[in-house]
């Protein structure tokens, strides 16, 4: 708001000069004479004589109130300086869209580059697994026979948790001979079948104690290919990892327990113990 204060003597200047008597005025001429004033010097005397009533206005407002003459803006300039500070609010609204749309792009850019950098270490891991599975294989070990010279053809597909509660009840019994027969044959029964890779890992046990430490490794990578998150699946890469070393293969025993600590940090104990102990038979560095 801006308050105007006008010179007493200009204003009275003004209001004299309105106030004259209107005889003093230049008489019009008659009208079938010309004008002597153009267009222009119309709009100039009718702008000045606005002027003119403007400041009577003001004088007489000062004479009867005596207080100071405020002159309220123009409703044009109130709607612009509205219409300016709309126009801010939205450019700082748009601002602030912009900056949190690309703060979105960046953190979708991110997510995908670490989704591929995800794919690609599953990706060696899978590579990495099916190599020591190839190295393991190449090892030169008999495969178990029975009194014939020949392996005992399998038994007709029957109840998978029946076969499997059977092979567990001779492992239990320290029937271990018995016990990799029918994990053995539960393996080849059942390929697809929920328990085939705890079997695979039971099989890996039996094998252990007679030695066939080969076929033990094979039966074990079988068990936690996808490093599965169940109750053996810590113990099956220790014993993994224990086979490598008695095949003397240091390195990729080594590298077995670096995935142990890095895929079973919370290992029980003694599972825990056992790595450790064949971290240091491994020679495997800190």
């Amino acid at each position: 708001m801006r308050v105007r204060r006008f010179p007493l003597t200009l204003l009275a200047l003004a209001v004299l000069a309105t106030a004259a008597p209107a005889g003093a005025q230049t008489p019009l001429p008659p009208a079938d004479q010309p004008d002597p004033l153009d267009a222009r010097d119309a709009r100039r005397v009718e702008r000045m004589e606005k002027v003119v009533r403007e400041l009577r206005s003001i004088v007489f407002q000062l004479r009867d109130t005596g207080k100071p003459v405020v002159v309220q803006p123009a409703d044009t300039d109130a709607r612009m300086a509205e219409m300016a500070d709309k126009l801010n609010d939205l450019e700082t609204t748009l601002r602030g869209l912009n900056g949190s749309l690309e703060t979105v792009t960046r953190d979708a850019d991110q997510a995908k580059r670490d989704s591929t950098a995800l794919n690609a270490q599953v990706q060696a891991l899978s590579d990495r697994l099916a190599a020591l599975e190839g190295k393991v294989a190449a090892v030169e070990a008999p495969p178990p026979t029975d009194t014939l010279g020949g392996a005992p053809p399998p038994p007709p597909a029957g109840d998978p948790a029946k076969d499997f509660a059977q092979a567990r009840q001779l492992m239990l019994a320290g029937d271990y001979d018995g016990a990799e027969n029918a994990f053995a044959n539960y393996v080849e029964i059942y390929p697809d079948a929920a328990k085939t890779p705890e079997a695979r890992y039971w099989l890996g046990k039996t094998l252990s104690v007679r030695g066939a430490h080969a076929n033990a490794a094979q039966a074990y990578i079988g068990a936690i290919r996808g490093w599965p998150q169940t109750s053996w699946a810590p113990d099956a890469v220790v014993e993994l990892a224990r086979s490598l070393v008695a095949l003397k293969k240091p390195t990729d025993a080594c590298q077995t327990l670096a995935e142990f600590s890095r895929r079973y940090p919370k290992a029980p104990a003694t599972v825990a113990s056992r790595a450790a102990a064949t971290r240091t038979q491994a020679k495997c560095a800190a």
